[in-house]
């Protein structure tokens, strides 16, 4: 069942870099490709990689490589007046309130298809994996919004591939980055880079001081999500480094209002960083504002005020 998942963006990728082929936009039509390219073909390199073999390593890194310098010199993201239909104002307005249908089925169906999961058996009835289940749900009610969308509207299946293809280009290589973030905080994990901050803070501030310590992982969370745009990616780093080894076991803070406050501290990085793409960047271009960063301008006091206050219930409840 993933596999048809990963098929599907497949095609979906495959069409925008058909589109800038055909418009002879060369950059964007090999960035395009690439991506179709590893969507299509993550099995078979994933089977040869387990297999032994060196070429899809080094294949794979080649692509990262290539996507990167594609990224930075000729992917900047087509203003969305370039890329949208003529008459899609006509349509709105003809259709009204009945176009928010299908965008509103996506999570009520996501929802409803991860509940459905969980009984027994039903994993296994339709060859998904536990962890799979709602990566599955959600393109499941994706497709099935989209039959929605073209009842609704009365358009083409071939409709739904060209409005794809200019939302891709709109949002430009900024619909990449989560992947790439999430497989940062995997290489972090791996590398033990939560070992090295341990030592480093072990080595920089008072370890025998519960506010110290507080401070160096309330800030190291908001720091951390800043580079690395993603808090997921920045917890694991964190609690290895600080939480686990200082907070929990030299000064006995409590598990659960830590983790979860410091998670809340993370998402206050969310707010002030373009690398949290999908958050501050995409709005900011599908919105065709001027000013690229104008969404973290705006939002960055909240971000500020809610760190404050989310240190200030760290100390109250989880160092109690």
């Amino acid at each position: 069942m993933i596999e048809a998942v990963y098929l599907l963006a497949a095609l979906l990728l495959g069409a925008a870099a058909w589109r800038n082929l055909r418009a002879r936009r060369w950059a964007r039509a090999a960035f395009w490709g690439l991506l179709t390219v590893a969507f299509a073909a993550g099995d078979a390199i994933q089977a040869a990689a387990k297999a032994g073999e060196r070429l899809p390593h080094q294949a794979v890194g080649a692509g990262v490589i290539a996507l990167a310098l594609l990224a930075a010199f000729g992917m900047r993201a087509l203003p969305a007046t370039q890329t949208a239909d003529p008459g899609r104002a006509a349509s709105a307005a003809r259709l009204g309130h009945r176009l928010f249908m299908p965008a509103l089925l996506i999570p009520a169906l996501t929802a409803a298809l991860v509940l459905l999961a969980k009984i027994p058996g039903a994993t296994a009835l339709l060859g998904v994996a536990r962890e799979q289940v709602t990566l599955v749900a959600l393109a499941t009610a994706c497709l099935l919004a989209l039959i929605a969308a073209l009842r609704v509207t009365g358009a083409r299946p071939a409709a739904a591939l060209a409005a794809n293809a200019r939302l891709l280009d709109t949002l430009g290589w900024a619909v990449v980055l989560p992947a790439l973030l999430a497989a940062l905080g995997n290489v972090f994990a791996a590398t033990h880079v939560g070992d090295a901050i341990a030592a480093l803070t072990q080595t920089a501030i008072p370890v025998e001081s519960r506010l110290a310590s507080l401070v160096a992982y309330a800030l190291g969370m908001l720091v951390f999500t800043i580079i690395m745009g993603n808090a997921f990616a920045a917890f694991p780093v964190l609690a290895a480094g600080i939480a686990l080894p200082l907070l929990i076991g030299r000064h006995g803070a409590d598990p659960a209002a830590l983790g979860a406050l410091g998670m809340l501290s993370g998402y206050c990085g969310t707010l002030l960083t373009p690398m949290a793409a999908n958050f501050n960047i995409v709005p900011a271009a599908l919105l065709e504002l001027r000013d690229p960063y104008g969404v973290i301008r705006a939002q960055w006091p909240t971000a500020l005020g809610v760190f404050l206050a989310n240190f200030l219930l760290m100390w109250l409840f989880a160092l109690r």
